[in-house]
């Protein structure tokens, strides 16, 4: 991968917040479960309409199990935001495997995130929501990805590619702003009877 095809990662791993040990594979694909649930019942109903007992209904999982796993309708909905973010991230990194120029990157970024957005128009409105139900993990959603596009461009940068005098913390924030904004126009807005 080139440097234009990186964005930052976190790999920490998965732990029950009941026993603070690592989730077995089993274990995260019953919290994978909860966590698409979460995604299809906030999308449809909003944070406020949402209840533990829709999202463990949706998953097919016992609402016991479900405290295995979070603690809260807030824990679940702070661990999608995340989990949105992560894989939002992914999107446009592997999106961005093989360019050759940060303009070729910042193209194929933006392919992967509208496509990823596509796929999971939940991103929109629980990033939204996120702004009243937990300011912090809203901060940290958006800090992630900025932090990638900083790397990107100060790299970019070094090579010559991207003008020395634009400041990397800026133009990352603008490109991101502008990349969210276009999205929400032509994928949301923008939608027929297929959706």
């Amino acid at each position: 991968m080139t440097a234009y095809g990186e964005l930052a990662d976190d790999t920490s791993e998965l732990v029950s917040s009941v026993t603070g040990r690592p989730l077995t594979k089993r274990g995260e694909a019953t919290r994978r479960k909860l966590l698409e649930a979460a995604e299809e019942v906030f999308a449809d109903q909003g944070y406020h309409e949402a209840s533990i007992v829709k999202i463990t209904d949706r998953a097919g999982i016992g609402l016991g199990t479900f405290y295995l796993y979070f603690d809260s309708k807030q824990t679940i909905f702070e661990a999608l935001v995340i989990d949105l973010n992560r894989r939002v991230r992914q999107a446009m990194s592997e999106a961005m495997v093989d360019t050759q120029s940060r303009l070729e990157a910042e193209r194929a970024g933006f392919a992967g995130f509208f496509r990823f957005t596509a796929e999971h128009p939940a991103l929109y409105r629980v990033v939204r929501e996120a702004e009243f139900v937990s300011p912090a993990v809203l901060r940290l959603h958006y800090t992630r990805i900025v932090e990638g596009y900083e790397e990107g461009l100060r790299a970019a940068q070094l090579t010559g590619d991207v003008d020395r005098q634009l400041d990397p913390e800026t133009t990352a924030w603008a490109l991101m702003g502008m990349g969210e904004l276009i999205g929400m126009r032509f994928l949301l807005w923008e939608t027929d009877e297929q959706g």
